[in-house]
Parts: structure tokens; C-alpha cells; sequence
């Protein structure tokens, strides 16, 4: 435990060696690296903006897809029930034709028939109608005839007329039908080339969409590299204000530690006041444990004392390190210049600083048992001389 308890100090204070004086120009470097900083965040501002005028222009790209979306649905509904109208009016025309083409034929029979009956009777030198009344055996056998022949003519007429008439409605009902079907095939075409122009629109309108889209991802990524910009010049600025701090306190250092040698550490041998009240129950160098049967090295003394009594710093300095050591607790070490340190371990309640100058006497923390198996106690060391030291040589006389 004595050796590594030697390694970890040595660890501790080999930072605290005199630094050479760094000549670098911290200002200069934080002011261009300010700069750089602030000309990204000017751009990555200019970049939110453009994302969001690209993000308005996607919104309004989106809509304006959907609603031609809507429109080409609605033509094409509009376009189905057009061909379907166009269907059944070429149905109708063609039902209509039918209808004319049979009327027609019966038409022509009656022409035919009654062609045949004028024939018959030229040939046969059949009497005139007027002949066929007067040659009539009684006035009452006229009279038939004569009804008879006028129902005949009647028929014959009433049919005729009752055709043609026929003819002319079936006709006119056939031209209504194919002037409906130009006007059906002309608002069919008409819907075709609208619906053709505004699947061009769409089409048009999702390649920009696509290309706002494209833009976006662009921006986002070239934003996301001006942001790492933005980190990797804060990591220098933080690293060069470290390195500020560090030269500071080296140079503070280097001055406390000039000053400290005019307290000359080595003349005040057996004079130093003690770091706390209490008795020492471990004396410095080798030990025999009775328990363990066992020899060890302690390379301070341990002073049993009451749980928070007051530890002071034994002669002004600096205050180098604070830190935690496994076995020894919190443990606090005070340059006193001239190579010349002192130590204080298993304290809590710090009152004090790294870096921090002390005074003589200064409380410093307090007794306690961190890192301790024997209770509340304070282990204390001198170094000097590039060795350790017996304390109690140091210490004034009890």
C-alpha cells in the first residue's frame, strides 16, 4: 500500500512541475474561432429559413397534388357515365334504325299491294268505282257499294298516312338521337383532353414536389453539418479557454511558488504547529500489526481525534490537489515550495480549493473516516528532499 500510495501522488503532482510560458495568442484564437462561429449560425439561420420556405412550398405542392387528384376522379367519373350515356344512345339509334327500316318495308307492301290491286283491275277492264255504283241493282246495293269502296280507300290512305307519319317521327327521333351522340362524343373528347392535360399538371406537379422534397433533405443535411461545425468550434474555443486556465494557473503557481520560498520550509524543522487535536495511535515507518501478525509501512502518522474536529494547514501554501485515494479517503496536498508538501487524508467537509492559496493554521476540512478502518482520524504526511518524512520530526513537541 506505501508503494502504491507513493505512485499515485507522484501521478498527482507531475502536472504541477514548473510549465514553460506559452506564447500562443489566446485572444487571436478566440476571437477568429468567434467569428467562424457566428458566420455558421448567420448560415445555419439562413438555412432554417430556406427549410421553411421549402416546407411551405411542399404544403402547397401536397394540396395542389391532392386536389388535381380529386379533379382527375372526378373526370373520369364524368368520363364513364359519358361513354355509358354514349352506349345507349348508340343503342337507341341503332333500335331506331330498325324501327325505320320495318316501317319502311311495310310501306312498301302497301304500296306494292295496292299497285298490284290498280293492275289487276286495268287488266281485268274492271268497272270505275262510279260504274260499279250505278250499275248496282238496287239503290241499297249502291249504297254498300259505296261505303265499301270508301272503307277500302280509307284503310289504304289511313294506313298509308298512319306510316309515313310513322316514318317522319321514327326519322326525326333518329336525327335528335345521332345530333345527341356528336354532342356526347364532342364533350367526351373534350373530357379526354381535360383530363389528359390535368394528369400532365399532376405529373408536372409531382416532379416538383419531388424536387422541393430533394431540396429539403439537402438543406437538412447541409444544416446538420454546419450544426457538427458549430460543436466542433465550440470543443476548440472550450479547449483553448482550458488551455487559457491552464497557462493562468501554471503562471499563478509558478508565482506562489516563488513566494513560498521565502518561508524556507526546511528552517522550520520540530516548529510546525500540528494539523489537529487528538492523539496519534500509528506512527510513521514500519509497524508491527499484532491481529495480523504483520509488518507494514505507514508513511505519516494517524491522529485519532473526536468526528469533526477542525484539520488546519501546518504552513502557508498551495493547495495542489483534492482528491479520493483508495484506503486513505479524501485526501488534500499543500505545496509549501522548496519541494516541500504536506498531506492530509480520511477528511471531510472540505473548506477549500485547488489552486487556492492557504495560510498557516487555516482550517482546511475536518476529522472524519472516509476511507478509514479505525474510525474518525487524520492521516498525515510531510514530503521533502524528494522522500517521505517522519511528521512528528517536523511537528513541535508535545
Amino acid at each position: 500500500m506505501f508503494r502504491q500510495f507513493i505512485i499515485i501522488l507522484a501521478i498527482v503532482l507531475v502536472p504541477l512541475c514548473w510549465a514553460q510560458k506559452d506564447y500562443r495568442d489566446y485572444n487571436q484564437e478566440l476571437k477568429a474561432q468567434s467569428n467562424a462561429i457566428q458566420s455558421l449560425r448567420n448560415e445555419i439561420e439562413a438555412t432554417k429559413k430556406r427549410i421553411q420556405s421549402e416546407s411551405r412550398k411542399e404544403k402547397s405542392s401536397v394540396r395542389r397534388v391532392s386536389n388535381l387528384s380529386e379533379e382527375i376522379s372526378l373526370l373520369q367519373r364524368l368520363l364513364k357515365e359519358i361513354k355509358k350515356e354514349e352506349k345507349l344512345l348508340v343503342a337507341d339509334i341503332s333500335r331506331t334504325g330498325k324501327q325505320i327500316a320495318q316501317s319502311e318495308v311495310e310501306l312498301d307492301t302497301i304500296r306494292v299491294r295496292y299497285a298490284r290491286r290498280l293492275v289487276k283491275m286495268y287488266k281485268k277492264g274492271q268497272l270505275s268505282n262510279l260504274e260499279k255504283i250505278f250499275s248496282s241493282t238496287s239503290w241499297r246495293q249502291a249504297v254498300y257499294r259505296t261505303k265499301y269502296l270508301k272503307i277500302i280507300s280509307d284503310l289504304d290512305q289511313k294506313t298509308h298516312n298512319t306510316i309515313r307519319s310513322l316514318l317522319i317521327e321514327i326519322g326525326r327521333q333518329k336525327l335528335n338521337l345521332e345530333s345527341a351522340l356528336r354532342k356526347k362524343r364532342r364533350l367526351k373528347r373534350d373530357r379526354e383532353k381535360t383530363l389528359s392535360q390535368v394528369r400532365d399538371k399532376k405529373r408536372r406537379e409531382q416532379r416538383e414536389l419531388t424536387k422541393i422534397r430533394r431540396s429539403q433533405k439537402d438543406l437538412k443535411t447541409y444544416l446538420t453539418e454546419k450544426q457538427a461545425g458549430v460543436k466542433q468550434l465550440e470543443a476548440i474555443i472550450t479547449k483553448i479557454r482550458e488551455d487559457i486556465d491552464r497557462v493562468e494557473r501554471e503562471e499563478r503557481i509558478r508565482r506562489q511558488q516563488r513566494a513560498l520560498k521565502a518561508k524556507e520550509f526546511p528552517k522550520l524543522k520540530g516548529q510546525l504547529a500540528w494539523p489537529a487535536e487528538g492523539r496519534v495511535i500509528t506512527k510513521f515507518g514500519r509497524q508491527w500489526n499484532p491481529k495480523l501478525k504483520t509488518t507494514t509501512e505507514n508513511p505519516g502518522i494517524d491522529i485519532k481525534g473526536k468526528p469533526g474536529s477542525e484539520v488546519r494547514v501546518v504552513l502557508g501554501g498551495i493547495v495542489t490537489t483534492i482528491t479520493f485515494i483508495r484506503g486513505f479517503g479524501t485526501t488534500i496536498i499543500v505545496d509549501h515550495g522548496n519541494g516541500f508538501y504536506t498531506v492530509y487524508s480520511h477528511v471531510t467537509n472540505v473548506e477549500i480549493n485547488e489552486d487556492s492559496e492557504v495560510r498557516g493554521g487555516d482550517v482546511i476540512a475536518y476529522m472524519g473516516d472516509s476511507g478509514s478502518i479505525n474510525g474518525s482520524q487524520l492521516h498525515f504526511e510531510v514530503w521533502g528532499e524528494g522522500k517521505i518524512l517522519d511528521p512528528e520530526k517536523w511537528l513541535q513537541k508535545k
